[in-house]
């Protein structure tokens, strides 16, 4: 394909708050423009229930390409991918037609579905995984899943959309919970023990992440703006696409983002095995690995303190920050939702070592980062003790990052230095950078290493003075944690 003569490459994240699009001038390097759109969860009584309309997705996607668009000629767009939330389950008719909205990754309504697979499969699934969700429809919902023919996941149903394609990528579909890793293919033991005809509802696995899967087809197209036959890459999931974008291309390159959920995932030659179900052995979207442990409560915490006190996450840093690491004690589980690492569904939130006068703003403000911290530290030594080699620098992304004192906690309780890249839609400029590097036909794991995204000149090193705080804060948070939710 000739590529135009001012090539632009178009990102896509298909997120849980919203849909971000990301153009990416492929002569310059740099991201021209940006687009979004906003939506929510669908409201439920059912507490453990996160569930989505898959059209959402699409009319989100029309408004943030648009938006991303604006002033730019559209028929520059050599190519695009579709960086995507993962585990949620989409399925679809024999004539491709939504079934039921799609169940997300944070629904937990599959909590037992989880254990029964965990047993028969001899390691820990959490609800989280698109397997347990597929035994909780068959259970559940039973009419509906005899209607079912084909099951997706939200990037895979944004693609098929693009390109009339139903395929499945390994990066993304190494987090469903019915992938043989290591061998890249499916796992025909998992597949059984959900089902004995889910074999014939997945879609083939594509593991060629340097080509395209097809091309932009013409009704997406008149749809989108865009010009029909442009280049649509595999995408893969947020978390694969988030690495491309925060330029984690060299092993051992870890990240951690501090979002709704918390997540913390490395590049690997190898995979990463780990039985207990704490890290997750995924594959990334260069066709390495990508060793990744996700909690269920991250920025959800600093936002309950700012509201029961109602004062800005200003106001209440400059009061986090007059606190001595470790709160003096005091420690905050952080699992308002129940948790997905550990894998406690059923547990909830407590704030534990309080003496008189803690109930302070600040204090709370600062157990509340710590306690969301602690919880990924907790799970990146396991990650470690599996066999991860970190290397020395530790790239923050996701809302969280742009607070300077959750920023200095993250240093301090990992030892490690911290840098924020400056591109803070990692995951739709990963998918960008996916798309840039099949237009032009190079190895995306090269394309990113020849062309890194650009970092911000900050950077944060750990305070040596606060290792031993740190240090006790974490035992505290993990024997605390055992005695009140580890079953």
């Amino acid at each position: 394909m000739a590529l135009p003569a001012e090539p632009l490459a178009l990102g896509v994240d298909v997120g849980t708050q919203g849909l971000k699009a990301v153009v990416y001038d492929m002569k310059s390097h740099a991201v021209l423009a940006k687009g979004s759109s906003a939506y929510g969860i669908l409201p439920s009584p059912v507490p453990s229930r996160a569930e989505q309309d898959p059209a959402t997705w699409l009319q989100a996607l029309r408004e943030a390409v648009g938006a991303a668009l604006q002033g730019l000629d559209p028929a520059r767009v050599a190519a695009l991918a579709v960086s995507g939330q993962q585990h949620g389950l989409v399925v679809l008719d024999g004539e491709g037609q939504v079934l039921r909205p799609c169940k997300l990754w944070c629904d937990t309504e599959s909590a037992a579905e989880a254990e029964q697979l965990s047993a028969k499969l001899g390691w820990k699934l959490v609800p989280s995984f698109t397997a347990t969700k597929v035994l909780w429809l068959k259970r559940n919902e039973p009419d509906v899943y005899d209607r079912t023919a084909t099951v997706l996941l939200p990037h895979d149903y944004v693609n098929l959309y693009l390109t009339g394609r139903k395929v499945m990528e390994c990066g993304d579909a190494s987090g469903t919970g019915l992938m043989d890793i290591p061998g890249r293919r499916w796992d025909a033991a998992a597949v059984a023990a959900v089902d004995e005809r889910l074999g014939g509802l997945l879609p083939p696995l594509v593991d060629e992440p340097n080509r395209a899967i097809g091309t932009l087809q013409p009704s997406a197209a008149a749809d989108l703006g865009l010009p029909a036959g442009a280049l649509v890459g595999p995408g893969s999931g947020d978390n694969a696409m988030s690495a491309l974008g925060a330029g984690a291309a060299s092993a051992g390159a870890v990240v951690v983002s501090l979002g709704t959920s918390g997540t913390i995932f490395a590049k690997s030659p190898t995979p990463v095995l780990d039985p207990s179900g704490l890290v997750c052995p995924f594959a990334d979207a260069t066709g390495a690995f990508l060793p990744l442990l996700c909690t269920l409560n991250c920025t959800r915490l600093p936002e309950e303190v700012r509201e029961a006190f109602g004062l800005s996450h200003a106001e209440l840093t400059a009061l986090a920050e007059r606190e001595p690491p470790g709160c003096g004690g005091a420690t905050w589980l952080p699992y308002l939702i129940g948790e997905r690492t550990p894998c406690w569904p059923h547990a909830s939130g407590a704030l534990l070592g309080l003496r008189p006068g803690c109930l302070r703003p600040g204090l709370l403000y600062r157990a509340a980062l710590e306690g969301a911290t602690l919880s990924l530290l907790s799970g990146f030594r396991r990650m470690v003790a599996a066999g991860l080699a970190p290397g020395g620098r530790l790239r923050l992304v996701g809302g969280g990052a742009r607070n300077p004192l959750w920023r200095q906690i993250v240093a301090d309780a990992f030892g490690m230095e911290v840098v924020l890249p400056a591109e803070a839609d990692s995951a739709a400029l990963g998918a960008a950078l996916q798309a840039a590097a099949i237009a032009e036909g190079v190895a995306v794991a090269d394309y990113v290493a020849a062309h890194p995204p650009p970092m911000e000149d900050l950077v944060v090193r750990p305070n040596p003075e606060h290792r031993a705080a740190y240090d006790a804060a974490l035992q505290r948070f993990e024997a605390l944690g055992q005695q009140l939710f580890g079953v």
